[in-house]
């Protein structure tokens, strides 16, 4: 027997969870090819120490070589292009959007009167791609926000927006 019709719960809210409307930088796909790609150079150095250093039955040194090849070969290909499609964010005057991650995805909402900081990161990988992460910690037990993949340049005036919109809230956005 089907359920009857409920009424809703709570009344919709003027700002819903919703996807993003922005894209991060579409260089960050080459940015994190490049840490895949390092990732995987580890990994292939402990495949060729455990090869060196294991001079017995080299059939499972062929089947983990070719195991290795074939995932981290897919890694390296598809986790960049995924993570990009998956991967937004927005800012409005009332809060932050982001969505991320590739086989865990995340969506999450922030708003703007409980930012705490904004933190602007960029690593070597990054800097080589004129690339940089924005961190904003809020007042909320599920952790910061991240936006990765931004261009330097969006990123730094993101970071000064949502300063400014912090410091103009009143209240310490506990």
């Amino acid at each position: 027997m089907p359920d009857s019709p409920r009424e809703p719960l709570l009344e919709p809210a003027n700002e819903p969870l919703r996807e993003p409307a922005r894209l991060v930088s579409r260089r960050a796909v080459a940015m994190w090819t490049v840490d895949a790609l390092l990732g995987m150079a580890v990994l292939l150095a402990g495949q060729v120490a455990w090869w060196w250093f294991d001079r017995g039955n080299t059939f499972w040194h062929w089947v983990v070589a070719a195991a290795w090849l074939v995932l981290g070969g897919a890694y390296v290909i598809v986790m960049p292009r995924w993570r990009y499609r998956v991967h937004r964010w927005e800012a409005t005057a009332e809060a932050i959007y982001t969505q991320r991650g590739w086989l865990n995805q995340e969506r999450r909402i922030a708003p703007v009167s409980r930012v705490q900081t904004v933190d602007l990161q960029r690593g070597p990988v990054a800097q080589l791609f004129r690339l940089a992460s924005v961190t904003v910690t809020t007042a909320s037990a599920a952790g910061p926000l991240r936006i990765e993949g931004l261009d330097v340049t969006e990123a730094r005036e993101l970071v000064d927006v949502l300063t400014a919109a912090a410091v103009a809230e009143p209240g310490d956005a506990t």
